[in-house]
């Protein structure tokens, strides 16, 4: 579904599957659980899920002659840390607006982690005392302007690569990669499991997996705390994006499945169920996850699978978006482990 679209090379390859056998044991053993590990996915300052999908987005800021990537996020986005690395990669200037999306107090929550590595990779960092939404923000309409007036060539990129109209396109991909997995391995997942926030992750899955009629397998794992917005968003763009590639098909509100149940407390702010199912997953598997988006993701599947809410003998495939750098921020939370 991909052919026509011009991408700029920045991961390793399709990312390993791997299965996770001593969770899934201690989880009863009846269901099969995976892990996809776009964690891994690429030597740009530890890599993630927004890696994928700028890959797609790249070459259009290439051909606008754009000199600086400019991008959005809270404190500790994954997505500004990834934004400044390929910017770094390409040569380019990178200006991040970084808003207080998370209400946590931890005394180095905007010196560590994230912000670090962009800090320390060149980008322009403007820190703004707004708090989270997924919408379009002014504080990075502002800063379009500013770089303008300055004399450089902005490109916009918003919050997570979402709303971009090529911000699906990675996770279509991501599809299509299972797929030949799938294929090489000779298996089949039932389910897919990702965790769902400003939505173009899911959204290019929901389109990818509608190929083969699997678009309501993928289960997105609400950690946004504001699902209604962000349930409108996935459908949004995965309707712009399936006509994009061509789906010859629709998707409807029925094809978006989005449970809300793991986000609590807040946006970014991890429960005790989130921290157990952290330990958890390292104490067992020695895979990290973060309290922001894999960890609660990470509650949802060890949650749904105690609750039988898979068939005994399904084949789950966990998708791992990165984000661990996050944790440091965290540190007074996991000080005794």
């Amino acid at each position: 579904m991909l052919e026509k679209f011009q991408r700029y090379p920045l991961t390793f390859g399709p990312t390993p599957i791997e299965k996770l056998e001593r969770l899934s044991r201690h989880l009863g053993g009846k269901v099969e659980i995976y892990a996809k590990r776009d964690d891994c996915n690429s030597g740009l300052a530890f890599g993630g899920n927004k890696i994928r999908k700028l890959e797609y987005i790249i070459p259009d800021a290439i051909a606008a002659g754009a000199d600086t990537l400019v991008t959005i996020g809270g404190v500790q986005s994954n997505h500004t840390r990834q934004v400044a690395a390929v910017a770094a990669k390409l040569g380019m200037k990178c200006r991040l607006v970084q808003e207080a999306w998370v209400p946590f107090a931890d005394a180095v929550y905007d010196r560590v982690g994230n912000i670090l590595m962009s800090r320390l990779m060149g980008a322009e960092i403007e820190l703004v005392d707004d708090g989270f939404d997924i919408g379009i923000r002014e504080s990075w309409q502002r800063a379009l302007a500013e770089v303008e007036a300055r004399g450089g060539k902005p490109y916009a990129i918003p919050a997570g690569a979402s709303v971009h109209r090529l911000g699906g396109l990675g996770y279509v991909g991501f599809a299509e990669e299972v797929r030949a997995q799938e294929a090489a391995a000779g298996i089949r997942f039932d389910n897919i499991v990702v965790c769902t926030v400003t939505g173009s992750t899911h959204a290019g899955m929901l389109v990818g997996f509608a190929r083969d009629g699997r678009q309501r397998h993928v289960i997105g794992i609400d950690a946004s705390f504001t699902p209604a917005r962000t349930r409108a968003q996935v459908l949004e763009i995965a309707r712009n994006t399936a006509e994009l590639v061509e789906l010859g098909q629709e998707i409807t509100d029925d094809d978006v499945v989005l449970i809300e149940d793991y986000a609590h407390p807040a946006y970014g702010v991890p429960s005790e169920e989130t921290n157990a199912a952290i330990r958890l997953c390292a104490r067992l598997e020695g895979m990290m996850t973060d309290p922001v988006y894999e960890g609660k993701s990470m509650q949802g599947l060890i949650d749904l699978v105690a609750r039988d809410h898979f068939p005994a003998g399904s084949k789950v495939l966990y998708a791992h978006l990165g984000g661990v750098p996050a944790i440091n921020a965290y540190s007074y939370l996991y000080r005794n482990g």
